[in-house]
């Protein structure tokens, strides 16, 4: 694993990791106050999330969460979700997505953290854009 595979999009640096399961893994870090994607499902991909750090709020099918470190959830398909960070720390956690190939979303949108103002590119109205215009692509169905 190298930086130059590290990405950040919409606020949030994902490093993704090789996996030789059917799964893709990324551990990912999450400022303080920063939001999650547009309240989305997957309409094949299960998703789970490992808190390693800090805390997140999670709203899952209506429901608010929040998670601390060492805690998880999982996420089935066609199940509608978002997450954000809301506390006044930084947030470090794991995320696994069933079947391959949800890696690519971030691959292709994020930013490299090697360029300047990684960060505040990532929330780019351009990248948003590109997010809301593609995601379907990568099966992320967003519901706003």
């Amino acid at each position: 694993m190298n930086s130059a595979d590290t990405k950040w999009l919409l606020g949030h640096k994902i490093t993704p990791h090789d996996s030789s399961g059917d799964f893709d893994l990324m551990v990912a870090e999450t400022p303080s106050k920063v939001q999650g994607p547009p309240p989305h499902l997957h309409h094949s991909f299960k998703e789970s999330f490992l808190i390693i750090e800090g805390e997140m709020e999670f709203f899952v099918n209506g429901e608010v969460k929040v998670l601390k470190a060492g805690e998880s959830i999982d996420i089935p398909p066609n199940t509608l979700h978002t997450f954000s960070n809301k506390s006044d720390t930084s947030c470090k956690w794991i995320n696994i997505h069933s079947p391959k190939g949800f890696r690519s979303f971030f691959e292709d949108i994020g930013v490299s953290e090697t360029e300047e103002n990684a960060i505040e590119k990532s929330l780019a109205p351009a990248v948003i854009d590109k997010v809301m215009a593609t995601a379907a692509n990568y099966d992320m169905i967003i519901k706003v």
